[in-house]
């Protein structure tokens, strides 16, 4: 997917965000990119940018929100089998976002 127009398939990413930079951070944290987890960092990506207007991202509603996009795969669970370090903190790491308060917690399944 490294390559392909920005523009199209990202189209939420913040600016300063590149495919190839979340592709040496995945590298650093031994994760191999495959479809479902660039889908993930569309999603993530997406929830971002519609929630542009408030002051923090709710981790709980984003936990919902990724639990519901991914529903018919396994929710969150299958997330979790694709980001170790956790789909919200390790998510956001790759997609250019700033995790929010409360995503790296060991009690929520988070790990770094």
């Amino acid at each position: 997917m490294a390559g392909l127009d920005r523009e199209s398939t990202f189209p939420y990413a913040p600016e300063t965000w590149s495919q190839d930079e979340a592709l040496e951070i995945a590298r650093e944290e031994g994760l191999e990119m495959g479809s479902d987890h660039w889908e993930e960092l569309q999603a993530l990506q997406e929830y971002y940018s519609r929630k542009r207007d408030y002051a923090h991202i709710s981790v709980r509603e984003l936990h919902d929100a990724l639990n519901e996009h991914f529903h018919d795969k396994g929710g969150i669970k299958y997330l979790y089998g694709l980001f170790p370090g956790g789909p919200i903190a390790q998510g956001c790491r790759l997609a250019g976002l700033e995790v929010p308060a409360g995503a790296v917690d060991r009690g929520f399944g988070s790990v770094v």
